[in-house]
């Protein structure tokens, strides 16, 4: 009997973060977040993106990196056929659109002082959150705002003081209405604190000064999945601005261009979550209809929009490399959709790591 179709999200994938040199920003986010597992690295067109790339097929260069104790990789994004565009304003918290990724630590004080050694650029100092987490923010030399906290869910060890992604800060214009995508659909349903005010742990920001609603969600259950135990939990925080319009992050620019382009969802039962999305007001606004290819691993992908226009990506995986010099893969779509792959079968993925 063939088995019921089901839908299952794993956990955060990984976030696109378009920069204007990706040998240079894939080398500082290996050596100041350990990001030196390359899943794939792959130069083409990026023909099914016209909507939100100017209407033409642009060719771009990208690479998918992971950390070997675990968390969401990092899509390093970059234009070979046009110049990235920045923001043409200073982004705010509330601002519409994905305005910090959230990158796990062992200890936030630590990492803070290790951070700051190496001339990194830190927004402040290390505050609480409105639950009373420690956390801080930093900005990469591109401009990109990450928010350290702490993590609590490691897939292996390693020697830095950092994993993968853990989540990100969303900019939204009626939390109330995002959550019928953050909540209903993805599942994080869980809601850690809901504060409005003005908040010192965001004045390092620009405009953090200014009275904005937070809410901080998770998910209830526990992920399942082929890769949702190096996935591990996340959390979004949504921000509102209360007495500012807020601005639209990528306003006039296209997808690609700098900062975090998506926010991507590792994902199983790709047919049935397009009908939900349908039914619940957020269509397919990009579908690669049965798969991609993209060099080193392959699968289904596809895009929605969030209330304000954030794009969140769908990726259905059907083959990763284990042993890329051996040309050995994986093929997913022959395993039980809901079972973590065995760590030691995500560990041969570490074969590929770049030790600088």
């Amino acid at each position: 009997m063939k088995p019921v179709e089901t839908k299952i999200i794993s956990g955060i994938q990984q976030i696109g973060i378009g920069v204007p040199d990706l040998a240079n920003a894939f080398r500082w986010y290996r050596l100041n977040f350990g990001m030196d597992i390359p899943i794939f690295e792959d130069s083409g067109v990026a023909d099914l993106m016209l909507a939100y790339t100017g209407g033409k097929s642009q060719r771009r260069h990208a690479v998918l990196a992971g950390n070997i104790q675990g968390g969401s990789a990092f899509e390093i994004w970059q234009y070979t056929s046009r110049e990235p565009q920045a923001p043409k304003f200073t982004l705010q918290p509330g601002d519409l659109g994905l305005f910090a990724v959230r990158v796990k630590a062992h200890d936030v004080q630590i990492s803070s002082e290790t951070l700051k050694s190496r001339g990194v650029d830190i927004l402040g100092e290390v505050a609480k959150d409105p639950g009373g987490n420690d956390h801080f923010f930093i900005k990469d030399p591109f401009g990109m705002i990450f928010q350290i906290v702490k993590g609590d869910h490691w897939f292996s060890k390693g020697k830095h003081q950092t994993g993968g992604a853990c989540g990100c800060m969303i900019g939204v214009s009626d939390i109330d209405k995002a959550r019928s995508l953050y909540s209903d659909i993805l599942g994080y349903n869980e809601t850690i604190y809901d504060e409005t005010g003005v908040f010192q742990d965001l004045k390092p920001l620009n405009g953090g000064g200014e009275k904005v609603r937070r809410v901080l969600l998770t998910h209830k259950q526990e992920r399942k999945g082929s890769l949702s135990r190096w996935l591990g939990p996340s959390r979004i925080e949504l921000i509102q601005s209360i007495k500012r319009k807020p601005k639209k992050i990528f306003t006039d620019r296209y997808w690609g261009d700098l900062g975090f382009i998506h926010l991507c969802f590792d994902i199983h039962g790709m047919k049935l979550l397009q009908e939900e999305c349908k039914e619940k007001g957020f269509p397919f606004t990009v579908d690669s209809s049965t798969s991609f290819d993209m060099g080193d691993a392959s699968g289904h992908f596809s895009y929605i929009e969030d209330p304000d226009g954030t794009l969140i990506e769908f990726v259905e995986t059907y083959k990763i490399p284990i042993v890329k010099k051996l040309g050995l893969y994986l093929n997913l779509k022959k395993r039980n959709p809901e079972k973590p792959l065995p760590n030691w079968m995500l560990k041969t993925l570490f074969l590929s790591r770049i030790k600088d």
